[in-house]
Protein backbone atom coordinates (compact mmCIF):
# COMPACT_ATOMS: atom_id res chain seq x y z
CA UNK A 1 0.00 0.00 0.00
CA UNK A 2 1.50 3.75 -0.58
CA UNK A 3 1.86 5.69 1.54
CA UNK A 4 0.11 9.12 1.47
CA UNK A 5 2.20 12.19 2.80
CA UNK A 6 0.58 13.95 5.84
CA UNK A 7 -0.27 17.91 6.50
CA UNK A 8 -0.02 17.35 10.23
CA UNK A 9 3.98 18.54 10.13
CA UNK A 10 3.02 21.39 8.47
CA UNK A 11 0.25 22.14 10.41
CA UNK A 12 2.30 22.08 13.43
CA UNK A 13 4.73 24.58 12.16
CA UNK A 14 1.74 27.02 11.34
CA UNK A 15 0.64 27.13 14.69
CA UNK A 16 4.27 27.97 15.72
CA UNK A 17 3.90 31.03 13.93
CA UNK A 18 6.06 30.21 10.53
CA UNK A 19 5.09 31.36 7.17
CA UNK A 20 5.34 30.46 4.73
CA UNK A 21 5.59 26.86 4.45
CA UNK A 22 8.20 26.16 1.18
CA UNK A 23 8.91 22.81 0.30
CA UNK A 24 11.62 21.63 -1.93
CA UNK A 25 12.62 19.32 -4.00
CA UNK A 26 14.35 17.99 -7.27
CA UNK A 27 14.86 15.70 -10.12
CA UNK A 28 16.79 14.75 -12.24
CA UNK A 29 20.09 14.36 -9.86
CA UNK A 30 21.37 10.83 -11.52
CA UNK A 31 20.19 11.61 -15.27
CA UNK A 32 23.07 11.12 -17.84
CA UNK A 33 21.26 14.30 -19.86
CA UNK A 34 19.18 17.11 -19.19
CA UNK A 35 19.04 19.98 -16.14
CA UNK A 36 18.49 18.86 -12.56
CA UNK A 37 15.49 20.91 -12.05
CA UNK A 38 14.42 21.89 -8.31
CA UNK A 39 11.12 23.54 -7.54
CA UNK A 40 9.97 25.23 -4.47
CA UNK A 41 6.57 25.30 -3.22
CA UNK A 42 5.01 27.94 -0.65
CA UNK A 43 1.64 27.12 1.07
CA UNK A 44 -0.90 29.51 2.71
CA UNK A 45 -1.91 28.74 6.20
CA UNK A 46 -5.40 29.02 4.67
CA UNK A 47 -5.20 25.64 2.06
CA UNK A 48 -4.88 23.58 4.83
CA UNK A 49 -8.21 24.05 6.36
CA UNK A 50 -10.44 22.86 3.80
CA UNK A 51 -10.16 19.94 1.63
CA UNK A 52 -9.09 19.67 -2.37
CA UNK A 53 -11.11 16.94 -4.71
CA UNK A 54 -8.64 17.44 -7.50
CA UNK A 55 -5.75 16.43 -5.19
CA UNK A 56 -6.99 13.60 -3.01
CA UNK A 57 -4.32 11.21 -2.82
CA UNK A 58 -1.45 13.38 -3.93
CA UNK A 59 2.04 11.57 -3.30
CA UNK A 60 5.81 11.48 -4.28
CA UNK A 61 5.76 12.27 -8.11
CA UNK A 62 8.01 8.43 -8.43
CA UNK A 63 4.85 6.74 -7.16
CA UNK A 64 2.35 8.11 -9.72
CA UNK A 65 2.33 7.37 -13.38
CA UNK A 66 2.78 10.07 -15.84
CA UNK A 67 -0.71 10.74 -16.76
CA UNK A 68 -1.58 11.44 -13.18
CA UNK A 69 1.69 13.44 -12.31
CA UNK A 70 0.51 15.55 -15.47
CA UNK A 71 -2.85 15.97 -13.62
CA UNK A 72 -2.18 16.79 -10.17
CA UNK A 73 0.59 19.39 -11.92
CA UNK A 74 -2.09 21.17 -13.82
CA UNK A 75 -4.36 20.95 -10.31
CA UNK A 76 -1.32 22.20 -8.14
CA UNK A 77 -0.59 24.78 -10.83
CA UNK A 78 -4.21 26.18 -10.63
CA UNK A 79 -4.69 26.40 -6.87
CA UNK A 80 -4.87 29.95 -5.57
CA UNK A 81 -3.06 29.31 -1.93
CA UNK A 82 0.19 28.10 -3.74
CA UNK A 83 2.81 29.82 -5.60
CA UNK A 84 5.77 28.03 -6.34
CA UNK A 85 9.05 28.87 -8.08
CA UNK A 86 10.95 26.67 -10.80
CA UNK A 87 14.94 26.91 -10.84
CA UNK A 88 17.30 24.53 -13.44
CA UNK A 89 21.30 24.03 -13.80
CA UNK A 90 21.81 22.59 -17.01
CA UNK A 91 24.93 20.23 -17.69
CA UNK A 92 27.62 22.57 -18.34
CA UNK A 93 26.52 24.31 -14.72
CA UNK A 94 26.46 20.63 -13.40
CA UNK A 95 29.90 19.59 -14.73
CA UNK A 96 31.40 22.44 -13.73
CA UNK A 97 30.04 22.29 -9.80
CA UNK A 98 29.30 18.93 -9.93
CA UNK A 99 25.58 17.83 -9.85
CA UNK A 100 24.95 17.85 -5.75
CA UNK A 101 26.04 21.60 -5.57
CA UNK A 102 24.15 22.39 -9.09
CA UNK A 103 21.36 21.35 -7.53
CA UNK A 104 21.64 23.05 -4.27
CA UNK A 105 22.39 26.01 -5.80
CA UNK A 106 19.17 25.69 -8.02
CA UNK A 107 17.52 24.97 -4.88
CA UNK A 108 18.63 28.63 -3.13
CA UNK A 109 17.97 30.83 -6.79
CA UNK A 110 14.21 29.22 -5.99
CA UNK A 111 13.32 29.61 -2.39
CA UNK A 112 14.96 33.43 -3.14
CA UNK A 113 12.44 34.01 -5.66
CA UNK A 114 9.53 32.61 -4.19
CA UNK A 115 9.78 34.32 -0.90
CA UNK A 116 10.26 37.15 -2.05
CA UNK A 117 6.77 37.01 -3.77
CA UNK A 118 4.86 35.96 -0.81
CA UNK A 119 3.87 38.03 2.31
CA UNK A 120 5.34 37.31 5.69
CA UNK A 121 3.87 37.13 8.54
CA UNK A 122 4.21 35.29 12.33
CA UNK A 123 8.54 34.26 12.46
CA UNK A 124 8.62 34.19 8.97
CA UNK A 125 9.25 31.41 6.27
CA UNK A 126 10.61 27.43 7.22
CA UNK A 127 12.25 25.52 4.08
CA UNK A 128 11.70 22.09 4.16
CA UNK A 129 14.19 20.14 2.07
CA UNK A 130 13.97 16.67 0.86
CA UNK A 131 16.73 14.47 2.21
CA UNK A 132 18.97 14.49 5.08
CA UNK A 133 21.03 18.08 4.64
CA UNK A 134 19.82 21.85 5.14
CA UNK A 135 20.81 24.32 2.28
CA UNK A 136 23.97 26.03 3.09
CA UNK A 137 24.07 30.02 2.61
CA UNK A 138 20.32 30.11 2.57
CA UNK A 139 19.39 32.55 5.28
CA UNK A 140 16.10 31.04 6.48
CA UNK A 141 15.52 28.37 9.05
CA UNK A 142 14.88 24.88 7.61
CA UNK A 143 14.07 21.55 8.18
CA UNK A 144 15.78 18.56 6.16
CA UNK A 145 13.20 15.37 6.14
CA UNK A 146 14.44 12.13 5.02
CA UNK A 147 12.29 10.34 2.53
CA UNK A 148 10.43 14.05 2.83
CA UNK A 149 8.52 13.64 -0.61
CA UNK A 150 6.79 10.68 1.12
CA UNK A 151 6.08 12.11 4.01
CA UNK A 152 5.11 15.79 3.54
CA UNK A 153 2.79 17.24 1.08
CA UNK A 154 4.49 20.57 0.29
CA UNK A 155 7.60 18.39 -0.83
CA UNK A 156 5.37 15.88 -3.04
CA UNK A 157 3.69 18.26 -4.90
CA UNK A 158 7.21 20.20 -5.45
CA UNK A 159 8.28 17.38 -6.58
CA UNK A 160 5.48 16.46 -8.98
CA UNK A 161 5.48 20.08 -10.43
CA UNK A 162 9.32 19.68 -11.18
CA UNK A 163 9.27 16.19 -12.82
CA UNK A 164 6.47 17.17 -14.93
CA UNK A 165 8.40 20.91 -15.96
CA UNK A 166 11.37 18.44 -16.21
CA UNK A 167 9.78 15.94 -18.65
CA UNK A 168 8.51 18.03 -20.74
CA UNK A 169 11.40 20.01 -21.53
CA UNK A 170 13.32 16.50 -22.42
CA UNK A 171 10.40 15.97 -24.76
CA UNK A 172 11.25 19.40 -26.02
CA UNK A 173 14.84 18.50 -26.61
CA UNK A 174 13.89 14.85 -28.16
CA UNK A 175 12.83 17.19 -31.36
CA UNK A 176 15.89 19.18 -31.39
CA UNK A 177 17.99 15.77 -30.68
CA UNK A 178 15.87 12.93 -31.99
CA UNK A 179 18.63 10.34 -32.19
CA UNK A 180 18.82 9.71 -28.42
CA UNK A 181 15.37 9.02 -28.00
CA UNK A 182 14.92 11.63 -24.64
CA UNK A 183 10.95 11.62 -25.11
CA UNK A 184 11.76 7.92 -24.05
CA UNK A 185 13.88 8.01 -20.53
CA UNK A 186 14.07 11.71 -19.65
CA UNK A 187 17.64 11.11 -20.42
CA UNK A 188 17.74 8.35 -17.52
CA UNK A 189 20.71 5.78 -17.93
CA UNK A 190 18.22 3.10 -19.48
CA UNK A 191 19.63 0.81 -22.12
CA UNK A 192 17.75 2.49 -24.83
CA UNK A 193 19.82 5.62 -23.59
CA UNK A 194 23.31 3.73 -24.13
CA UNK A 195 22.61 2.08 -26.84
CA UNK A 196 22.17 5.37 -28.73
CA UNK A 197 25.34 6.70 -26.93
CA UNK A 198 27.03 4.00 -28.07
CA UNK A 199 25.67 4.81 -31.72
CA UNK A 200 25.71 8.27 -32.06
CA UNK A 201 28.45 9.24 -29.21
CA UNK A 202 27.12 12.14 -26.57
CA UNK A 203 25.24 15.66 -27.55
CA UNK A 204 25.30 18.85 -25.97
CA UNK A 205 22.70 17.78 -23.32
CA UNK A 206 24.89 14.95 -21.95
CA UNK A 207 26.43 15.47 -18.86
CA UNK A 208 30.39 14.81 -19.39
CA UNK A 209 31.37 14.38 -15.50
CA UNK A 210 28.70 11.36 -15.86
CA UNK A 211 30.09 9.96 -19.09
CA UNK A 212 33.65 9.72 -18.44
CA UNK A 213 32.49 7.10 -15.05
CA UNK A 214 30.59 5.01 -17.53
CA UNK A 215 33.45 4.68 -20.15
CA UNK A 216 34.23 1.14 -19.67
CA UNK A 217 30.14 1.01 -20.13
CA UNK A 218 29.38 2.53 -23.36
Amino acid sequence: MVTLPRKTFERNLLTEGYFPLVGVDEVGMACLAGPVVVCALAVEPGFYAVSHPTLANLRDSKALLPHQRDRYAEALMQQPGLQWRIASRNPVIIDHMNIYQASRDAMREAVHELVGGVGQNGIGPIVLVDGNKTVSNLEFPQRAIVKGDRKVWAIAAASIIAKVHRDRLMVEYAREYPAYGFEQHKGYPTRLHYARLRQHGPCMLHRRSFLRKLTQTL
